[in-house]
């Protein structure tokens, strides 16, 4: 085994063993300065998100390629020491043996997990049947056991997210994903105490993530208190950039005004970290 294999089984390891109790952040950066900004805040994880990568490459969520994805991957993970689990949307691929070869491509990138995604990105039919959906976390499973069994799988319900918000539905779905292998399970969207206290129950023992994009009435405590063991919160942090910049852009093109960059970071603090950041080692 080599020095790197030896790094992604550690961080494999590490990530496992984080989802065993207790419950903790897995923020979500979209590119090498994000990485490091957050790994620099102390987070025992992250994750990518799709949605962030997406709008810095000037894409719309769900419309880059595998191979965009897979590079995305590769940079992000050399960027940090700290394990990442891969946003894979639904494993770039139309059916179960394609998801399987999608899932073995992204293991080679060194990530600690990954999440399959059970919409298909179409408007009149936004999910797929259960029983495919099934077929492709079982791929998922299949690819990521032969390549050593040691990488997370998240199985994701869609339902919340495409329109459909039947709990009962997400559930149902959610305790098929576990039952073909899914390690962790998520169902973004589901938003109230009832709707959470019913997901854990229903997936126990099993870890549920639980998406927080928006403010939110819950603390991290309260949060803990309902039994999830992780938190991310997808786009949320790419958002909250675009923002900021949006503001600032559209008030100095239409007003002519400056006072969009009144809550910038400073250039001293940001140079100062990634300076750091360098002598530290972590930068590449």
């Amino acid at each position: 085994m080599t020095k790197s294999d030896t790094c992604i089984a550690d961080k494999r390891r590490t990530f496992r063993q984080l989802h065993e109790s207790g419950c903790f952040v897995i923020p979500n950066p979209w590119d090498i300065g994000s990485t490091r900004f957050l790994q620099g805040l102390g987070f025992k994880a992250l994750a990518t998100t799709s949605s962030g990568f997406a709008w810095s490459r000037g894409y719309p969520d769900n419309a880059i390629s595998r191979d965009m994805a897979l590079a995305h991957l590769h940079e992000i993970v050399a960027a940090t020491d700290l394990p990442v689990n891969a946003d894979f949307e639904s494993g770039f691929a139309p059916d179960p043996a394609g998801v399987g070869e999608s899932v073995r491509l992204a293991l080679e990138t060194g990530i600690a997990g990954l999440s399959i995604e059970d919409s298909t990105g179409d408007t009149a039919k936004p999910l797929f049947e259960i029983s495919e959906a099934v077929a492709r976390i079982r791929a998922a499973r299949s690819a990521i056991d032969k390549a050593g069994g040691d990488a997370l799988l998240v199985g994701r319900a869609e339902c919340f997210f495409v329109g459909q918000p039947n709990l009962e539905e997400t559930v149902a779905r959610l305790k098929a994903y576990a039952q073909a292998g899914a390690d962790c399970l998520y169902a973004p969207g589901i938003r109230t105490r009832e709707q959470i206290e019913t997901v854990v129950a229903a997936v126990a023992p099993k870890p549920i993530n639980l998406l927080v994009g928006s403010a939110s009435q819950f603390t991290m405590e309260a949060i803990a208190a309902l039994g999830v063991r992780r938190v991310s919160v997808g786009g949320a942090l790419a958002r909250s950039a675009w923002g900021g910049f949006m503001r600032a852009a559209e008030l100095l093109a239409e007003q002519g005004t400056f006072d969009g960059f009144a809550d910038a970071a400073s250039g001293n603090q940001l140079n100062a970290f990634f300076r750091n950041d360098m002598a530290s080692g972590r930068a590449a």
